[in-house]
């Protein structure tokens, strides 16, 4: 490769994670924007609005723009596989958006970042996959700086932090689970068109929630629209950044490597909670930024050692 390619691969490159930090925080601050500062208290039809605009979009790239090849459902069991998935999927993108209404997102994402222990936790439950015990005494820091941060956390809400360690452990199980249901070489999907499929499900299991859990959206969102007349160009402009986040979190795995991909994701976590401690000016305390490093550097080191012990 010339020099001159090479520049141009890394300008590529680099292009490209900034592209995607922005999708992933901008879409992660506007949903706190919606929910909390704008009062748009309905997390489950902005979760369906999201999940919309993935189906639309995954069929007008894959089947129009051709990003990717389009991969075809071969199967009923595959397609109960995959349905399975977007039922754990919602439920992770919904308890996440629902902890945003009553939990900063600097408090979100050190939550957030105990991924690690909950994935290593049912890797064994479900596949009796062991890791090296220096590999599970990286956890412990892990899950210690979210217990030390919760402590010093000035806008600690219960119900919040609740659904928030739900949302982490849904993603962690629909991970393992993803690994375990679509194991079949045959049967395996890239990640644009497993959402593919898993968007249209994931609507149609959130319209009847909706209906049941907020059945006033509509007439609110209205009422709201009056008040904030760029509410509903900002909740098209967040479903669009929310596939546009899956689009780019592809192309970063597909063109860096999986540490590249790792370290990239540690740091962006840290990045949308400096963020939004400037933007949304939630109080902070010594004891809740120590908690949230030490389970940063807890989830670093537990990186390295299960590469180190491959």
């Amino acid at each position: 490769m010339s020099s001159a390619q090479s520049e141009k691969q890394t300008l590529f490159i680099a292009s490209l994670i900034i592209i995607w930090y922005s999708s992933n925080i901008g879409v992660l601050l506007l949903n706190k924007l919606l929910l909390s500062n704008y009062g748009f208290s309905f997390p489950v039809f902005l979760t369906m609005c999201h999940m919309s605009a993935c189906a639309v979009l995954s069929y007008v790239s894959i089947v129009f723009l051709k990003i990717v090849p389009f991969q075809r459902i071969k199967s009923r069991s595959q397609f109960f596989r995959i349905a399975t998935l977007s039922i754990v999927f919602c439920g992770s993108v919904v308890g996440g958006n629902i902890s945003l209404r009553y939990l900063p997102v600097s408090f979100n994402q050190a939550v957030g970042a105990t991924t690690p222990f909950f994935t290593a936790l049912f890797a064994y439950l479900i596949t009796w996959k062991r890791e090296a015990w220096t590999t599970y005494g990286c956890l412990v820091p892990v899950v210690a700086g979210v217990v030390i941060a919760s402590g010093g956390e000035p806008s600690f809400h219960l119900y919040g932090f609740i659904m928030c360690i739900g949302a982490t452990a849904a993603r962690a199980f629909k991970s393992v689970l993803q690994g375990v249901l679509l194991s079949n070489e045959g049967e395996k999907l890239n990640s644009m068109n497993l959402l593919l499929y898993m968007s249209p499900i994931a609507v149609l299991v959130l319209l009847p929630a909706t209906l049941i859990m907020e059945p006033n959206v509509i007439d609110a969102t209205i009422a709201l629209a009056v008040t904030h007349r760029y509410l509903v160009l900002l909740i098209l402009i967040n479903s669009t950044m929310a596939y546009g986040a899956n689009l780019l979190n592809f192309l970063v795995t597909k063109h860096t490597s999986a540490l590249t991909l790792q370290v990239l994701g540690n740091a962006k976590g840290a990045v949308a909670v400096v963020i939004s401690i400037l933007l949304f000016r939630n109080p902070v305390t010594f004891i809740g930024i120590a908690g949230y490093a030490m389970t940063v550097m807890g989830v670093v080191a537990y990186g390295e050692s299960k590469r180190r012990n491959k």
